[in-house]
């Protein structure tokens, strides 16, 4: 970018104040009190905005001091400047009640807004703090403050990847670690979904056990009372069997005795008896005998045997049917103990399947691994993004203290927390232990270096009296360094030296009075 004009239509002591800038070395002279702070703050006031602070700190804000001198009246300015070959200007309106900003093309009359981050990409993305601590140089301001370290550490982690800074790590580190929260949620909740499931199968499988070991019970019980039954139905049937001896009649329906007689009859009417009348006799006497018998067993034959009587008695019918009920109840409780056996085996079998995790939640966890080992690589390209922007930062710092002092000092290291020393001689030298003026050279040095690493586009160098501590030779060569740089340079003094010096080198400069 390049500053081609200021207009400072009302602000501060200015009104209608048009100041003209050049390519190179620019030098705004004026006496103490002639406006020079106030156009450095004009021209910041441009690119940035003023805000108004609120409460007591209003009255010493820049809002405040810079307000127009002669009264009420338009606080507002133009500024026209380059960038990317084309012509721009922004007119703002500071006033509180009138505030207002608009940013035109000139080359072709189109209207850009600042709303929308246009003149955010004309400026390279140069933000006012940025512009503060890097190519803006204050009175008194030469140490930049530790927003530069931040966004030195921001540039490290975002940029610095590719050179058009499209790879971001911190953008990608922030954007695994939302992945990866995710992920994390996604197996919290599959986990907490599972372990419900696992629970509602675990408390079934319990019931089940219980269930099963209910029925063991019932069957040892059922058991027990069969075999009780056993031993008391032996006990029925031999209590039976000796009742049934004592009660039982004689097998045969004629006593054998009665058979015996009539055969001793038979024999003694043969014997006694004289032939053959006898042999009459003892056909008689068989014969009568044969239906003696006969009768008695056709007799007998219809009644029945006391002794089933008996057993019929003493084993009542609730006894006889006892055993069939329990028979039939083993069996029931054997059927559904199987049923329990086997549900219970299936539960088993679920939870085994339950404790081994499925396809999605190996690829969950599978996603969320690689997902930390991205972070994990990303951190340790971040970490040698800033070992490299560190170095990069040294050399530039060096050589530009290098070129400042003469070869005096040819080592420049920037610390943790923006500490800066030189290095002379393989000895640490920290800013306390050098003058004012070497101390300014090293904060300007640290400055320029930062200017170049996080400004792709080169933007204007400006210095408000910032070589006041600066001995002639070594003004010289800063004087050198800048012109060789090929930057545009706006150097705001209230001494001439800085004229001198120029003159003196033979470098061009485009000289302001004011």
């Amino acid at each position: 970018m390049k500053i081609l004009e200021v207009l400072l239509v009302h602000f501060g002591k200015f009104q209608n104040k048009r100041i003209r800038l050049e390519d190179g070395i620019n030098i705004i002279y004026g006496e103490n009190e002639s406006g020079k702070s106030t156009i450095h703050t004009f021209i910041r006031g441009m690119l940035f905005g003023m805000e108004r602070k609120r409460g007591r700190g209003s009255a010493y804000d820049a809002y405040s001091i810079y307000e127009p001198w002669d009264g009420p009246g338009q606080y507002a300015g133009v500024l026209r400047f380059e960038s990317g070959g084309k012509t721009f200007r922004i007119e703002r309106s500071f006033d509180k009640a009138n505030k207002k900003a608009g940013l035109v093309c000139e080359d072709d009359g189109e209207k850009l807004s600042l709303e929308d981050g246009d003149l955010d990409a004309l400026l390279d993305g140069l933000t006012a703090a940025g512009y503060e601590n890097t190519i803006s140089l204050g009175q008194m301001k030469a140490r930049p403050d530790q927003s530069l370290g931040e966004a030195l550490k921001e540039y490290a982690t975002s940029c610095y990847a590719a050179e058009d800074g499209s790879l971001k790590p911190e953008q990608a580190i922030r954007f695994l670690l939302e992945q990866k929260k995710e992920v994390e949620k996604e197996i919290r909740t599959e986990l907490g979904r599972r372990q419900q499931e696992r629970e509602a199968v675990e408390q079934e499988a319990s019931y089940v056990w219980r269930e099963l070991h209910r029925f063991l019970e019932e069957e040892e019980e059922i058991r027990d009372r069969l075999r009780d039954e056993e031993l008391r139905e032996e006990k029925r049937e031999e209590e039976h069997r000796r009742l049934v001896d004592e009660l039982r009649p004689p097998r045969w329906r004629i006593h054998p005795l009665e058979i015996l007689v009539l055969l001793a009859v038979m024999v003694a009417a043969f014997f006694l008896l004289p032939g053959p009348i006898n042999y009459l006799v003892v056909i008689v006497i068989f014969f009568a005998s044969s239906v003696y018998v006969w009768n008695r067993i056709k007799v007998g034959k219809g009644k029945k045997d006391p002794s089933t009587e008996l057993i019929e008695e003493l084993l009542p019918e609730e006894e006889r049917v006892s055993g069939e009920k329990l028979s039939w109840e083993l069996e029931r409780v054997l059927r559904e103990k199987k049923e329990k056996e086997i549900q219970y085996e299936n539960l088993k079998e679920q939870l085994a399947e339950m404790s081994v995790a499925g396809a999605s939640d190996q690829a969950l966890e599978k996603r969320s691994r690689a997902l930390s080992l991205a972070v994990d690589r990303m951190n340790e390209l971040s970490e040698d993004f800033r070992d490299r922007l560190s170095r990069q930062l040294n050399e530039e710092a060096s050589a530009i203290i290098c070129s400042i002092t003469g070869g005096i000092y040819q080592k420049m290291r920037v610390e943790e927390g923006l500490r800066m020393v030189l290095v002379k001689d393989g000895k640490r030298i920290a800013t306390e232990q050098v003058s004012c003026g070497t101390a300014e050279q090293i904060c300007f040095a640290l400055r320029m270096a930062a200017a170049k690493i996080l400004q792709e586009e080169a933007q204007p160098v400006i210095l408000d009296d910032a070589f006041g501590n600066y001995d002639d030779q070594r003004l010289k060569a800063t004087l050198r360094w800048l012109f060789e740089e090929k930057r545009q340079v706006l150097i705001f003094t209230c001494q001439k030296r800085e004229i001198r010096a120029l003159q003196e080198m033979g470098i061009p400069c485009n000289v302001i009075e004011i």
